[in-house]
């Protein structure tokens, strides 16, 4: 099997992709893991849905402080050294989490934890971005992000199984130890410098953003990027938390609902990149995957209905005694993995628009900061405004509302969105 065949599987052939493939397994193990202790926290503390929500938002206001400057930073200096800062930012956070004892150290912890998730985030996706053949960026962008959902993935489930039998401290440990292996082999393996060939001294951070700002296609972006993650970072904070206070189910049931969504991510993500370098018409596949994770999201509180509908099955755990699995476990998981699918549809496309007009200016990663930054804005405020209106209303409310503001947002992008001409090249105009 060739370098260029065969997904991620083929890629991982290639020494500097596996390293940079490292860093998005570290990064994203470590957040579906810790998604998940967020709920154990939130049940052992007993917080309120606004303080559920801050969860989310104290991590997502820390990255909208840092997105925009960061963004310039890689394009302007080494990205290899800003990788191994942000892998090792991530096992100070690891150290942290174990010392937690109240929900304030927990929020504190989740501000360190923005900051490295953030650095790992813009820097690996820009390194792709600009090391990755022409012809073939989808499919680095894809099988990166396939990389990344497998790890999602063995965060849910082996991260969620850790959590239930060992607790936190060991588990921690674990996301440590990957995490160190990563940043040996980004040492080893990843070429000096990387990341953009920009000049320092051409022009300043905001005016890149704003000659990005002026292309409709970003514009577009942006706009549709405010309203989904408003909704979908509620349901990311909120699933695991419903199925833990709402249903009592253990960590390890937990991370088998988010395995669901992760799953099927895992699997098609790559054949998806595959397919928008053929097809073309990245905005159709945007406008699909965004509709059909509304509907998951929609399908969500509807686990309140299968008590008596779903019956309980009792489930052996390796090394402790058989667990009961609620009724409500498969229409959360069902729910989950139609998410999954939706993300697999999105997401290359949408990489790849970003990736291709921030080219225009040689600002990949300003691009991928202003995709960070919008996404930023509605996961500041998405997940506490979600908590808040779970408190004051219920389950239906909320998840609702995040399904809504997903399907709004979505429709604006379609109606807003025209590709620009190139930059530099003048469109031809009539005599």
């Amino acid at each position: 099997m060739s370098e260029d065949a065969g997904g991620a599987l083929g890629l991982l052939k290639n020494a500097e992709f596996r390293a940079l493939a490292s860093t998005a397994f570290a990064r994203s193990q470590a957040y579906s893991t810790i998604i998940i202790a967020l709920a154990l926290y939130a049940d052992l503390f007993s917080t309120s849905g606004f303080v559920e929500g801050l969860f989310g938002t104290v991590f997502a206001l820390t990255q909208l402080l840092i997105v925009l400057p960061l963004g310039r930073y890689v394009d302007t200096n080494n990205a290899k050294r800003i990788l191994l800062l942000g892998l090792g930012i991530n096992v100070v956070t690891f150290v942290g989490f174990t010392l937690v004892s109240a929900v304030e150290h927990v929020l504190l912890v989740r501000i360190l934890q923005g900051l490295g998730a953030s650095i790992l985030w813009i820097t690996g996706t820009t390194v792709v971005g600009e090391i990755g053949p022409e012809d073939a960026r989808g499919r680095w962008l894809g099988a990166y992000n396939q990389v990344g959902a497998f790890s999602s993935l063995a965060g849910d489930v082996v991260g969620g199984l850790l959590l239930t039998l060992y607790g936190f401290t060991l588990t921690y440990a674990v996301l440590s130890g990957v995490t160190l292996l990563s940043g040996l082999l980004v040492y080893r393996h990843l070429r000096d410098d990387p990341g953009g060939q920009a000049d320092p001294d051409d022009q300043g951070s905001v005016e890149t953003f704003r000659l990005l700002l002026d292309r409709t296609t970003v514009r577009a972006l942006v706009i549709f990027r405010l309203g989904l993650s408003f909704g979908k970072m509620a349901v990311l904070i909120f699933l695991p938390i419903y199925a833990r206070t709402g249903f009592g189910m253990s960590a390890l049931f937990v991370g088998g609902i988010l395995a669901g969504g992760k799953l099927t991510k895992a699997l098609t993500q790559g054949y998806v990149g595959d397919l928008t370098d053929r097809i073309g018409r990245k905005h159709r596949f945007v406008f699909v995957g965004a509709m059909l994770y509304a509907l998951g999201a929609a399908l969500i509180p509807l686990a309140e209905f299968a008590v008596g509908v779903v019956p309980a099955v009792a489930v052996p755990i390796p090394g402790a005694a058989a667990v009961t699995l609620p009724p409500a476990f498969l229409p959360l998981f069902v729910a989950f993995g139609v998410c999954g699918v939706a993300d697999s549809i999105r997401l290359p496309a949408s990489m790849a628009l970003f990736v291709e007009e921030g080219e225009q200016f040689d600002a990949v990663a300003g691009s991928m900061s202003l995709r960070s930054i919008a996404w930023k804005v509605g996961q500041v405020v998405g997940p506490v405004t979600v908590g808040t209106l779970w408190d004051y209303t219920d389950v239906f409310v909320a998840f609702w509302t995040a399904s809504a503001l997903i399907a709004v947002a979505t429709v604006a992008f379609l109606v807003l969105y025209r590709v620009d001409p190139a930059e530099g090249v003048e469109t031809a105009t009539a005599d």
